[in-house]
């Protein structure tokens, strides 16, 4: 994240400019439409596909994998930071348009990325409509109660122009999302697109937790070292790690967690548990994938996956070449509370059984 968002000052002072008042955001959407409203059409894109989970549960790969499909359109870096205006935005800058230059993103994953990847920036859209729900000791949760006929109507607009600013150079015709703020959402989400398909990836509790955990600690440092990143990752919603750090407030999740710090391993397996605890509830209206399957599950499991959100399967060669076999998990010897790593277990077989 932070090599791609390389800002020249004036960069950053357009990023500020950008972030500085959120409803200025929606302002200039609102004038976009006017402005790009004939060359959009009337044709309505078709079900959007929203992929959630917690963060590092394979929500990049399956975006990857599924944002290399032509008929879907996603967010991708170009078009910060005017994210609620890509159309208008994707039209100011074409005069100075930086080439893509693959770097590894700042997780030090291996992953790499550029320009014209793919990216989760939605959350603004969330925090714009919702900002009630990000306090300062965490995200509370929403509910179908909350249903915004101005949100609802203001996102179908803008998933209809990325969809029409992607179908330039493809024939999309579905938004696709990768958002793991949306975990906290889901039936908010399921009664505002009755026709969305939801995607989430389930990883092993103990890789994934030990994955959150360094990922916590690697972005303290960087926090520190770097307060533009800071900055930045703040203004796209990325709450999830670092100084930034506000957990979703998942039901009992702040009473289980008192006295924990996030720089303990077991306090992000705590997280995992009311994280998936909650998803449970919505475990018959998503569509849940194993990641450990689907990573060692070849054309098959990728054909199983594009089935799951309607996309044709002939697209199962494109999407399985995104994903790399990975070994089994296994639970680090004395590492975690004996019944917390119980817990978790049981609790991961109910997703994958």
């Amino acid at each position: 994240m932070a090599e791609v968002v390389n800002y020249t000052p004036a960069e950053k002072f357009v990023h500020t400019l950008a972030f500085a008042f959120p409803r200025l955001q929606v302002a200039v959407a609102d004038a976009e439409d006017v402005l790009f409203g004939r060359s959009l059409g009337n044709a309505r894109p078709e079900a959007p596909i929203f992929i959630t989970s917690l963060p590092r549960a394979g929500t990049t790969i399956l975006l990857r994998a599924l944002g290399d499909v032509p008929e879907t359109a996603t967010h991708v870096y170009r078009d910060m930071p005017f994210i609620m205006a890509p159309l208008m935005w994707a039209r100011l800058s074409a005069g100075f348009r930086k080439p893509t230059i693959l770097r590894e993103r700042a997780h030090g994953d291996g992953l790499d990325i550029g320009y014209d990847s793919p990216e989760a920036f939605e959350e603004v859209i969330w925090h714009t409509f919702w900002p009630d729900h990000y306090g300062a000791d965490g995200i509370r949760l929403w509910s179908k109660d909350d249903v915004s006929d101005e949100a609802r109507v203001f996102m179908e607009r803008h998933f209809h122009k990325i969809v029409a600013l992607r179908g330039r150079d493809r024939p999309a015709t579905r938004y696709l999302s990768k958002n793991n703020g949306n975990i906290a959402r889901l039936g908010l989400i399921l009664a505002m697109f009755p026709d969305a398909h939801v995607v989430v990836p389930v990883r092993h509790p103990a890789a994934h937790a030990g994955s959150l955990h360094r990922q916590h600690l690697n972005f303290l440092a960087q926090h520190a070292a770097d307060t533009f990143t800071a900055r930045y990752m703040r203004d796209i919603g990325h709450f999830e790690f670092g100084a930034l750090h506000r957990p979703i407030l998942f039901d009992g999740f702040a009473e289980r967690a008192d006295g924990m710090s996030p720089a303990e391993l077991d306090y992000w397996l705590t997280y995992w548990i009311s994280a998936f605890s909650h998803l449970s509830r919505f475990k018959d209206r998503v569509h849940v994938v194993g990641y450990e399957a689907l990573c060692n599950g070849g054309e098959a499991a990728a054909a199983r996956l594009c089935s799951a959100v309607g996309l044709p399967p002939a697209h199962s060669g494109r999407l399985a070449r995104h994903f790399r076999a990975v070994e089994p998990a296994e639970w680090p010897e004395g590492r975690h509370a004996p019944a917390l790593r119980d817990e978790a277990a049981a609790l991961y077989e109910t997703f994958i059984s």
